[in-house]
């Protein structure tokens, strides 16, 4: 059962969002025409009313948190933080949809990010560089089976980040003291490093990571 399953997301959902994130991207990147725009307007001002109509979501962040530590990932195994995750969530539509996996000790994201993430016409907007940072280096607390919550990180950008191109992020732990987590990570397309960071986690113990107490 995927993670998605466990965690009572359906792939009709995944769908859903999926289809809402392509069409976001395709707002952004063509001169669209203006009928079509009012159409898409009328279209989805007429569905909108059945979604908020649905019952509120009861997500289980208690439960998408232990999924998360729950296992090690094993060498090249794909992973997601949850389903909803902003950075690597399939079910989250405004979100980035990246793929995660382990490669020894390091941590890999990849991606392909879409005109929406644009910052400047033809490069990602440098909040959505820190993110992936960011949760690159979540999955590597996955490797390491340590809870713990960002408590610094600093970001180096080299080069525009490019859409509509492959990139990949890759982090690794540097150094552990009493509750400290140091790391560094870089971000490159083709091999050509255009960012890099490091970032200072703290642990937290399994129970506080869960209840948030």
């Amino acid at each position: 059962m995927s993670e998605n399953n466990a965690l009572g997301i359906s792939p009709n959902r995944v769908l859903a969002a999926d289809a809402i994130r392509k069409l976001g991207h395709a707002f952004v990147a063509h001169d669209i025409d203006d009928k079509l725009l009012g159409a898409m307007a009328k279209a989805i001002d007429e569905i909108l009313p059945r979604v908020e109509a649905s019952p509120k979501r009861s997500r289980a962040v208690d439960a998408m948190k232990r999924a998360a530590f729950s296992s090690v990932p094993e060498d090249g195994e794909t992973t997601e933080h949850f389903p909803d995750c902003i950075v690597s969530g399939k079910a989250n539509p405004m979100g980035v949809a990246a793929t995660g996996f382990r490669d020894g000790d390091e941590a890999v994201v990849k991606v392909v990010l879409g005109a929406a993430f644009e910052g400047a016409p033809g490069r990602a907007h440098g909040g959505i560089v820190a993110a992936l940072f960011d949760d690159t280096m979540g999955f590597v607390l996955s490797i390491l089976a340590t809870p713990a919550y960002t408590g610094r990180l600093s970001v180096n950008y080299k080069k525009p980040t490019p859409v509509g191109e492959e990139i990949e992020f890759r982090g690794r732990c540097i150094s552990r003291e009493g509750r400290k987590i140091a790391m560094t990570a870089e971000a490159s397309c083709n091999g050509d490093i255009f960012a890099d960071a490091e970032a200072l986690f703290i642990t937290v113990p399994s129970h506080k990571f869960v209840t948030g107490t």
